[in-house]
């Protein structure tokens, strides 16, 4: 007989999915109602005015997609991408190469910007494939690299886009609520984000916005959007505003309830004192682990403050260092992906796990698991040097 499941408890600090806070959680456990129920629809509203705020968008195709992250990239270029467009993309990492695929997929033209894995995206790069490839749909690009911890320039990439009368098509996954993010400000065309990053809700919500920009690119497609769930002409009859709600999907009614609360906690904080708040807690991990004598992989000006790629010491085993904080301390860190597997751990500081405690938390078990490992380190000196600066 299989009995109910009960999950550990975990301190997530790797790279997704991130801690979820009491009031998120309990958010969750409220009771299901319709989906068409003029309470539900009510909230909604607020929903998208939520979304709109942490976006600083006032694009009225704002919404939350029914899937994960990749379901919002998907419906970012399925929606805009027809057979033969001619899209830019960057790659300086694992997700500009999903990127890339799915333009091919819809039959695109994939032309490829690459910059070394832990460096931001080259301006110089991009500007030079503009003016070697004439009538360029879209560019694409990710805003805060998961995989490497490395932040490119959004806006100075969505103004090389407008001036070449292209599209901007962005990933912030792991930017919205961590760094400064100003989609109209800045001029984004089309940008995708998920739940499970630095909103600290639970994954499998993906919210996105397209600009008057974007939706006239989808009116003005010559061939059908070939995913039926994720056109935005269908689903913006549930979605839209100042219509009757027209059935579109059942949506997941308590998951919204938790991205709804997410997005409250994240407006009374303040989107510029969020974002602080993971710089300051970033800043104070930065030096416990230099103090423990551990590099960050990416260049000060380029780091993620709410992703933090550290390089692994030679001679280390990296994925038993890993399981030694999860068995003993109940924490999680994530590995490095593709070209950097092996090289580094990743260590997120996102959301709700952006706190003192777990900054103080990780870095004594990082040090215990590295002197279990043979380094000989300084007890004490990495909480030392990262309570100064949450002291400060």
């Amino acid at each position: 007989m299989i009995e109910s499941f009960y999950p550990p408890q975990r301190t997530l600090m790797g790279p997704g999915p991130s801690d979820v806070s009491p009031r998120v959680l309990a958010a969750m456990a409220r009771p299901t109602i319709g989906h068409l129920d003029p309470e539900f629809i009510r909230m909604m509203d607020e929903l998208k005015q939520l979304l709109q705020y942490a976006l600083k968008t006032k694009n009225a195709l704002t919404m939350p997609v029914s899937a994960p992250g990749s379901a919002g990239m998907e419906a970012c270029f399925v929606n805009l991408v027809e057979p033969g467009d001619k899209v830019i993309v960057c790659q300086n990492g694992v997700f500009g190469g999903r990127m890339a695929e799915n333009v091919r997929r819809f039959g695109g033209e994939v032309i490829l910007v690459e910059d070394d894995w832990g460096q931001p995206v080259s301006l110089a790069k991009v500007e030079a494939a503009f003016n070697a490839n004439a009538n360029v749909k879209a560019l694409a690009f990710v805003h805060a690299e998961t995989s490497t911890g490395v932040r490119s320039d959004a806006q100075a990439l969505a103004r090389l886009a407008q001036a070449n009368g292209a599209l901007s098509i962005v990933d912030a996954v792991t930017s919205l609520g961590g760094i400064e993010l100003d989609m109209d400000g800045w001029g984004i065309d089309a940008l995708y984000s998920g739940t499970q990053k630095c909103l600290s809700a639970p994954p499998g919500i993906s919210p996105v916005s397209f600009s008057e920009r974007a939706v006239a690119a989808v009116k003005a497609r010559t061939t059908p959007v070939p995913s039926w769930f994720l056109d935005t002409n269908l689903v913006m009859g549930y979605w839209g505003a100042g219509v009757k709600r027209a059935y579109h999907h059942t949506a997941p009614v308590n998951a919204l309830y938790a991205l709804h609360e997410s997005l409250v906690v994240l407006q009374q904080e303040g989107l510029e004192q969020a974002w602080s708040r993971h710089e300051q807690h970033h800043q104070a991990l930065k030096q416990g682990l230099e103090a423990m004598g551990l590099a960050l992989l990416v260049d000060p000006e380029y780091r993620l403050p709410q992703l933090n790629a550290v390089v692994i010491p030679e001679g280390i085993d990296e994925a038993r260092v890993r399981a030694r904080l999860l068995e003993q301390y109940s924490l999680e860190i994530g590995a490095g992906l593709g070209a950097l597997a092996g090289r580094v751990w990743r260590i997120g500081l996102m959301g709700h796990a952006c706190n003192g405690k777990n900054v103080l938390l990780c870095l004594a078990a990082l040090e215990g698991a590295l002197i279990a490992e043979g380094v000989e380190l300084q007890r004490g000196a990495a909480v030392a040097a990262a309570s100064a600066v949450l002291a400060a």
